[in-house]
């Protein structure tokens, strides 16, 4: 394809007019307000913080928190820029579709691959946190880890491909779950840290093996007591002065340890997805994103710091959610058992989400001809099967992961995961820029709803990313990340020289078509429908 060739429609010289993505057409618009604002909530509540957060404790210390609250304000930053793109024009191909109208075709096949990269690897680290959660009970320990995780991967796989008003229950009940247990640890560890209760943690925890157990046993047994195979700590304060202070590991650690942190925050951006399936998104997304910096503040914040409280962090183990550490060690009978089972549904829900946005996005994708043709084709009940079978089909990478590296799985898929939700994230604030420079020309209007101090936010959005991404490179363990990341680019741009002849140039042209309602009362969807039409005759 000639470089001079547009890939998208320009603009209406109209400024109330907004573009429509093809790749809209034939969803069933079935997610209500109550939908959106629990995918809200339930998408940025995952693995990140049931299992991930536990892991990052023990490798960072109480500091942790302070990355946190930084990469939460930045993810706010993204998740405003795409909440007005959404009102702008929503779209269930949201990152691909508003990358093909800012950034071109190169922009949007980029973006697309990358938010794919995202949640087919992020769809790797939840059937392996599914796997390490089983494995808490004796019963599923003589199951090798790789069975559970292809057990987990199959039976969302099936749930998924249902229609999306079944997803969108799924999701309003696995966020209230995730919701009421957040709320309930926060209780009882309120409770906990005013009355300095004491707290027994099993020596033996998790999975761990000799090397692991002997490490934090050398770093607890210096400030406690052993009694009955446990270690007796007090919840307080004195947690972030005792044991090597508020930031044992050094400033330092905490920057490394941020795109863990990244990675948990992955997910804040399904409600760009969902709003191309929501009724009214023009009305009920702006509550649903001004909400989130509250909720970033209060579940992932407020929960991290009270995890420092209520125990030490040397407490925290990186095969052990940290609030099934916390219920165990509270003492309360059968609290383990059923706090696991609820992570284990938060890590569900969150595979369930990944299926959602990558298949939509896939789909986007394969109608412009940069994805293959069988990812845009909807089953009967109006789901993307095709890209959904896609990515559990990549799934099973994640499940031979398992069988060859069980014990170091997580942390490899996660920290890979990472790079392709910061990826994408500076993909969202590159789109939202352009449309800001767009508006200020007049081509078209920004909604009321808008990204303060654009295009200054965007830019320290993108900065702050970038630096996370390149601070890896300063472990061992992030070098090898960032290999393996380097190498998903390296694909990519081959992957873009073998399609980019293969792609269809009217079909990229006419990808984009206006929402404007003509005297006859026609709707976006309608236009969307009509254009889609139209590309099935010029084919046939």
């Amino acid at each position: 394809m000639a470089e001079s060739q547009s890939n998208y429609v320009e603009p209406s010289p109209k400024p109330n007019a907004a573009l429509a993505d093809k790749g809209d057409g034939g969803y069933d618009k079935a997610l209500h307000n109550r939908h959106m604002q629990m995918i809200a909530i339930g998408g940025s509540i995952g693995t990140g913080l049931f299992l991930g957060a536990g892991g990052r404790l023990a490798q960072g210390g109480p500091g942790l928190a302070i990355a946190y609250a930084v990469c939460g304000f930045f993810a706010f930053i993204m998740v405003r820029a795409l909440g007005e793109l959404a009102i702008y024009r929503p779209s269930s191909g949201a990152f691909v579709s508003y990358a093909r109208e800012f950034m071109g075709e190169k922009g949007a096949y980029a973006t697309g691959w990358l938010f794919f990269l995202d949640w087919a690897v992020t769809a790797m680290a939840d059937i392996t946190a599914v796997a390490l959660y089983m494995h808490y009970w004796p019963t599923f320990r003589g199951i090798p880890q790789w069975v559970l995780a292809l057990v987990a991967l199959a039976i969302v796989f099936a749930l998924n491909i249902m229609s999306v008003k079944f997803f969108g229950e799924m999701e309003f009940w696995f966020a209230l779950i995730k919701v009421v247990t957040i709320l309930s640890f926060m209780a009882l560890a309120i409770w906990a840290i005013v009355t300095e209760r004491v707290m027994s943690v099993p020596v033996n925890v998790g999975n761990m093996d000799s090397v692991q157990l002997a490490d934090r046993t050398s770093r607890i047994e210096l400030y406690s007591h052993v009694a009955n195979g446990h270690f007796e700590v007090t919840s307080g304060f004195h947690n972030w002065t005792s044991f090597g202070g508020f930031l044992p590991m050094g400033s330092f650690a905490i920057v490394t340890l941020s795109m863990g942190v990244i990675f948990a925050f992955g997910g804040t951006e399904m409600i760009g997805v969902a709003a191309g399936e929501a009724k009214n998104a023009r009305e009920i997304l702006p509550k649903a994103v001004n909400s989130m910096i509250g909720r970033i503040a209060f579940f992932y914040v407020g929960a991290v710091v009270l995890m420092t409280l209520v125990l030490p962090w040397t407490a925290y183990d990186k095969n052990q959610s940290p609030f099934v550490t916390f219920f165990t060690a509270l003492g309360v009978p059968h609290a383990g058992d059923i706090v696991q089972i609820v992570v284990l549904t938060a890590a569900l829900s969150s595979l369930n989400a990944g299926l959602y946005a990558t298949g939509r996005t896939l789909r986007s994708m394969a109608l412009a001809g940069e994805a293959p043709a069988v990812a845009a084709r909807l089953n009967r009940h109006q789901v993307p099967a095709g890209g959904i079978a896609i990515t559990a089909g990549l799934g099973i990478v994640g499940v031979i992961i398992n069988a060859a590296v069980p014990a170091s799985a997580f942390n490899i898929i996660m920290d890979v995961a990472a790079v392709g939700i910061a990826g994408t994230w500076i993909s969202v604030l590159i789109s939202h820029w352009i449309f800001v420079n767009r508006a200020k020309q007049g081509l078209v209007e920004r909604p009321s709803y808008r990204l303060r101090f654009a295009p200054w936010s965007n830019l320290i959005g993108i900065i702050f990313f970038a630096i996370v991404i390149l601070a890896m490179g300063m472990s061992d363990d992030g070098l090898i990340t960032l290999g393996i990341a380097l190498g998903c680019v390296l694909a990519m741009v081959i992957g873009w020289y073998a399609v980019r002849d293969r792609i269809d140039a009217d079909l990229m042209d006419n990808m984009l078509v206006e929402d404007i309602e003509d005297p006859l009362g026609a709707s976006a969807e309608a236009a969307v429908e009509f254009a889609l039409q139209q590309a099935e005759e010029e084919r046939a």
